[in-house]
């Protein structure tokens, strides 16, 4: 039960004060006194208490005993099924001459106030390669630059606006098995952009020891590119594209930029987008040695990638 937070008495309370005077046989003006209520409080919960009942000394519910105008039920079953065919909630008002707010609470009863509730809700597919390159991700996210602290600290959109002043795009790659990232932050997300981010993460994973058999990345046009092709086809590598518009098929690439803006772009405010910019490369080496991540069992990225590998270090 969900009591008031200036409420006097509890249902505890309640019990000692009937207990007092009809146990005890303190006058009905005394106990009121000692539980800090008024005489006539005290004379409602004495006769709630003499009539009896399992939950007499309960707060009653306040909704109606009677409501008249409540829709029946065969009007809600009728709303119903007008939405699990997709119905709008205007359309359903006006097929069954309701008013739109009433058809707007009934379907938010029913759960169905969004048509996306109509989905069966997918299950969830974990998955985990079992060695370190077998399958990398890759992910861009566009950041604006800024020449001034922006709302974001001020908490004023109108002060201290970097208007035009363009985008940065942070490109990550995350191993699928140790979950070791390399990112860079770079001018655009056009093909040559991504496709020479895409030859310095190999390289760069070769110098730890990973070689690279599979790259995932979204259905991005510099992803689809006959430049990024040949990169992936000189270095030996098979492409593997997400579903379109499903996200979360790329979702370890996903979670690391959730929290690299969350850790990173965020987390603290900077003098300008280029000083945000140098901070990436430090964030990133903390992630990989000594950040510890809860989806490979607390370990870092670095301590998995030697683990996988045979590493002693």
């Amino acid at each position: 039960m969900n009591v008031h937070k200036n409420a006097r008495l509890t249902p505890l309370g309640r019990a000692v004060m009937v207990c007092r005077i009809d146990d005890e046989g303190w006058s009905v003006k005394r106990a009121a006194y000692a539980s800090g209520v008024s005489v006539r409080t005290a004379h409602r919960w004495l006769a709630r208490h003499r009539l009896g009942g399992e939950r007499r000394l309960h707060d009653r519910s306040s909704a109606p005993r009677r409501r008249p105008r409540r829709v029946c039920e065969e009007r809600i079953a009728q709303i119903e099924r007008l939405r699990r065919e997709r119905m709008t909630g205007p359309v359903i008002a006006r097929m069954l001459g309701m008013a739109r707010s009433t058809v707007g609470l009934v379907l938010r009863r029913l759960g169905l106030g969004k048509l996306k509730h109509l989905e069966p809700k997918l299950t969830t597919i974990r998955y985990e390669r079992g060695r370190p390159g077998e399958m990398i991700h890759l992910d861009i996210k566009k950041l604006g630059r800024f020449e001034v602290v922006g709302h974001r600290v001020t908490g004023d959109r109108r002060k201290g606006e970097s208007r035009g002043a363009g985008y940065d795009f942070l490109h990550v790659c995350v191993d699928d098995a140790s979950r070791l990232a390399y990112t860079e932050v770079l001018p655009s997300e056009r093909k040559e952009d991504t496709t020479a981010f895409l030859e310095r993460a190999l390289a760069w994973l070769a110098r730890h020891g990973v070689g690279v058999e599979r790259v995932m990345t979204d259905n991005g046009s510099a992803y689809r590119s006959k430049l990024f092709a040949e990169a992936l086809r000189a270095a030996g590598l098979r492409h593997i594209r997400t579903r379109p518009y499903t996200p979360r098929t790329n979702g370890k690439a996903e979670r690391f930029i959730q929290t690299s803006l969350r850790e990173w772009a965020y987390a603290r405010p900077y003098a300008s987008s280029a000083d945000r910019n140098r901070a990436i490369g430090p964030r990133t080496n903390s992630y990989n040695l000594t950040r510890p991540h809860a989806g490979i069992a607390g370990l870092t990225p670095w301590a998995r990638v030697n683990n996988l590998l045979g590493n002693d270090s």
